[in-house]
């Protein structure tokens, strides 16, 4: 993996992901050189720095979007604002739960994300979908060349830490649109805005917002609803085969990265063993899952589990691994692979160095992976791969 600040996993993950989800490398070093000090302090020391210095490169490109808006360039202007958007997201994606005004810079990101894909004409609807009284805010990104026929359409979860706007810059959603394949981003409760505009917390039955997920799109005249896929990042890799094997009505699943048993990661992190995903991991886990103690929070971590899940799946299932995942252990995926016998199509993928994207969700080198997932959830769905 890219490791712009030695030594510093968290860091440098913020960094890989950065790139792969739509940053520019100029502009990532620019955000990067002036707090390589504050990096060799520790994941969670020199965060303010981080967000000061991410900040002001997006700073800086809004100016630029602005006096390409000003000329008419819309879409010069829409590729700035996106990408002030993805560091701005990211910086504030590295704070503490108790950093100031960070709803505040959270809704400025998703402003300038929403201006970017106005003036980009971007293919995309911004959606919300009712659940429990509020609403999971998403993002539709359609398929290409249907011709007004109902497509078949993927749901895309989040991971522990990650945002729906980073998914989106990551080229899942542009190769499956070529594939005849929507693509339906969603921040799932604890994550995006769903966690930080609606107070919607993680819930291990994630069969509650699957449903809401899958009968949204199934109301849709442009989704075909017996091809209705979904697809979870990291944390998503338990996410999204839970709700598969209890909402029958999804017609395929992906795990991209094995999350077969959370509960054991997290005792392992207490014990030091494995790396986490962001600064001030336990109070951001607290607020994830919506509780108030380290006690509590331990109570709720066997039902993280897909033990006795994934033996439910009658739909077809992809497990997708780093080799040398540092977070998540690559026994996971064969796990979650081995007890999903009642899946009539079930297949495993591992990378290797040779193929590249060895560490966790194939982040370090996404390229290769992203095209396979895509290519297996088409051909699944009975799409043209090219």
């Amino acid at each position: 993996m890219f490791e712009y600040f030695p030594g510093n996993y968290v860091w440098n993950l913020a960094v890989v992901a950065t790139l792969g989800n739509g940053g520019e490398l100029a502009e990532v070093d620019e955000a990067c050189r002036p707090i390589r000090e504050a990096a060799a302090q520790g994941a969670d020391a020199g965060t303010q720095e981080f967000f000061a210095s991410w900040s002001a490169v997006a700073d800086r490109l809004i100016g630029l979007a602005e006096r390409d808006e000003a000329a008419g360039r819309s879409f010069s202007a829409g590729e700035k604002y996106r990408r002030a958007a993805l560091y701005l997201i990211n910086a504030d994606r590295m704070q503490s739960v108790h950093a100031p005004d960070r709803r505040a810079h959270y809704e400025r990101a998703i402003a300038l994300q929403h201006k970017a894909m106005r003036l980009a004409r971007d293919p995309v609807e911004v959606i919300e979908i009712p659940y429990a009284g509020a609403s999971l805010p998403a993002y539709l990104y359609k398929a290409a060349g249907t011709d007004g026929a109902p497509a078949p359409c993927l749901v895309v979860w989040n991971g522990f830490d990650s945002f729906k706007e980073q998914l989106l810059g990551a080229g899942l959603a542009q190769q499956l649109a070529r594939r005849g394949v929507s693509t339906l981003f969603v921040d799932q409760p604890g994550t995006g805005g769903a966690l930080r505009l609606h107070g919607l917390h993680a819930v291990p039955e994630t069969e509650a917002y699957g449903t809401a997920c899958y009968e949204y799109l199934a109301g849709r005249d442009d989704v075909d609803p017996d091809r209705i896929g979904v697809l979870g990042v990291s944390l998503g890799g338990y996410y999204a085969p839970r709700a598969a094997a209890f909402e029958e009505r999804f017609a395929l699943v992906v795990s991209w990265g094995a999350n077969h048993n959370w509960g054991e990661v997290q005792r392992r992190r207490l014990q030091r063993e494995g790396e986490n995903p962001v600064p001030h991991y336990w109070e951001h886990a607290l607020w994830v899952w919506g509780q108030t103690s380290m006690e509590d929070f331990e109570k709720l971590w066997d039902r993280i589990n897909l033990d006795g899940v994934v033996e439910r799946l009658r739909v077809p299932y992809l497990v997708v691994h780093g080799g040398s995942d540092r977070q998540i252990p690559v026994e996971y995926a064969h796990r979650s692979y081995e007890q999903a016998t009642s899946s009539p199509k079930r297949e495993l993928k591992v990378y290797t160095a040779d193929e590249g994207g060895v560490e966790h969700c194939n982040l370090d080198d996404p390229a290769n992976p992203t095209s396979f997932i895509a290519d297996w959830v088409a051909e699944t769905f009975g799409q043209s791969v090219g």
